[in-house]
């Protein structure tokens, strides 16, 4: 795969890949490893990846575990939500680690601080230990803020939506691994002699140790930004450290992070809550064989090696012919298509069809959660990681709530769950069409025809004038420059019409 733009740029060459002023990549080479760019692109989704087998890694062996831990359904649903709770407030955290500190420590340290919880999985002995094996576990999903906010500092806008698209969508194919990886780890431990509550219990190290690996790779081989770390930027005086307060300010004041924030509680959230409900559900719907569950289980997630990725691309596409305005139009329809499916998912019988229903469901749900985040990038230049992390973690609450509705304890079976899911999703993607920015438009207006409506004045807004005084807005002026495409094809054609120059690596 190979995504291109027409930046310009008269710098001498520096990197592997053409690049704008800001140094990020106006190029995606889905195969390459050159360094710094597509080297953060595979270590970012190879660590989410590792995170996400983790998490997600009791759901295929609940039939097992259940018996040997003597867990409820209930035990089993608020195992489920908590194992999406706990990276709420860690996605936000996150968000704004990756503002101050980078993406690089701030993934590598989240890591490494949820490993533990995965190897003590090992050794849960009640339903209490279980929860909270889950609960401590699932943190490590944050890392999908610092994937994001990775690639957005690595990519230009005509391709940060792809970007952004494969390394979350990548990531994500961890959830639909591991229904494979898990059943299979255990088979070959059984097999081996260990009896079945033994063998589940040595197979979590499999994925503990995976996840303690992709840590390691980050700090080794990772590199904040095109230009290097944060740390020695800042003590080189190329980067300025940012205030907290402000950042934080500025992200939680933007009203477009929080729109998108619930509506990712309904593409990305729902994706979480099938992750734990699927296996189970084929399991005790279709009397299936745990493994044959946990191969239809696993097909809902593998989608997001296209799916996701799909969407990124389909972003990108939409922006460089309509603008923002065709990014949100998109997102719309394939998310409110994604309910859709929701929904007859929930009233088919035969397995089947159930089948056929769930993988056309996850194209469209996935999708919608790869074209999210090719809006989130140009919400706010200065805060970034704020609105990344209050995004992503809109996902994990829209996961907890409609956990704690439609699947926990018996007041719903599954299937009626699922519909109403899916009426979930169909309303609340309905705020999208309040997303305006001032200098493309929204889904049904267009730019602003007052004075505040050039990309230079929405992203310095975010700068009073003494902190522009000292310079401090400069990174903000070039990625206002670099946003100028997000106009669509005519404005932005007009705009380089006047002053361009060829594109070329720097």
């Amino acid at each position: 795969m190979e995504i291109s733009s027409t930046i310009t740029e008269t710098e001498p060459q520096k990197f592997a890949l053409p690049v704008d002023s800001e140094h990020k990549a106006t190029e995606f080479h889905l195969f390459s490893a050159a360094a710094p760019h597509m080297r953060a692109f595979h270590l970012s989704w190879i660590s989410f990846f590792s995170c996400f087998v983790s998490t997600f890694a009791a759901p295929p062996l609940l039939p097992i575990i259940r018996d040997n831990l003597n867990l409820t359904a209930t035990d089993i649903g608020n195992a489920g939500v908590a194992s999406v709770s706990g990276a709420v407030f860690a996605r936000i955290a996150m968000g704004t680690a990756c503002d101050l500190f980078g993406p690089r420590l701030a993934s590598a340290s989240l890591i490494l601080l949820t490993a533990p919880a995965v190897y003590f999985t090992s050794i849960a002995s009640s339903p209490i230990s279980f929860l909270l094996v889950r609960f401590f576990t699932g943190f490590s999903l944050a890392t999908f803020v610092s994937a994001q906010f990775w690639m957005s500092s690595m990519f230009s806008g005509p391709v940060v939506g792809t970007a952004n698209g494969v390394a979350a969508g990548w990531g994500n194919l961890g959830g639909g691994a591991t229904q494979l990886i898990m059943p299979l780890v255990f088979s070959l431990i059984r097999d081996i002699g260990a009896v079945k509550f033994t063998a589940w219990r040595i197979a979590f190290f499999i994925p503990a140790l995976f996840q303690t690996l992709s840590a390691f790779a980050i700090l080794i081989f990772g590199q904040d930004l095109p230009d290097g770390n944060y740390q020695r930027l800042q003590n080189s005086g190329n980067k300025q450290k940012d205030k907290f307060s402000r950042v934080f300010y500025h992200g939680i004041t933007n009203y477009r992070g929080w729109i998108l924030a619930l509506t990712y509680g309904y593409c990305f959230g729902v994706e979480l809550t099938v992750d734990n409900i699927i296996a189970e559900y084929f399991y005790d719907r279709f009397n299936l064989k745990l493994h044959t569950a946990g191969i239809i289980a696993a097909s809902f997630g593998l989608a997001n090696l296209v799916s996701r990725p799909a969407g990124g691309v389909l972003s990108d596409m939409m922006a460089k012919r309509f603008g923002m305005r065709g990014r949100l139009w998109a997102l719309w329809a394939v998310q409110t298509l994604g309910g859709v499916f929701c929904t007859i998912l929930g009233q088919v019988g035969s397995l089947t069809a159930s089948i056929v229903v769930m993988i056309v469901f996850s194209v469209f749900v996935q999708a919608a959660c790869g074209l999210t985040f090719g809006v989130v990038p140009f919400v706010s230049r200065r805060s970034l990681g704020v609105i990344s992390g209050m995004t992503g973690g809109g996902g994990n609450v829209g996961a907890v709530l409609t956990q704690l509705i439609f699947f926990t304890g018996s007041k719903y079976s599954k299937e009626t769950g699922i519909t109403l899911m899916g009426v979930m999703i169909v309303c609340c993607t309905l705020p999208i069409f309040l997303i305006y920015f001032p200098q493309w438009g929204g889904m049904f207006c267009g730019p602003s025809l007052e004075k505040i409506a050039t990309e230079e004045d929405y992203y310095l807004s975010e700068w009073s004038s003494k902190e522009q005084g000292k310079g401090l807005h400069q990174a903000s002026l070039k990625f206002a420059d670099n946003s100028r495409s997000e106009r669509g094809r005519r404005v932005h054609s007009q705009t380089l019409s006047s002053n361009a120059t060829p594109s070329a690596n720097v």
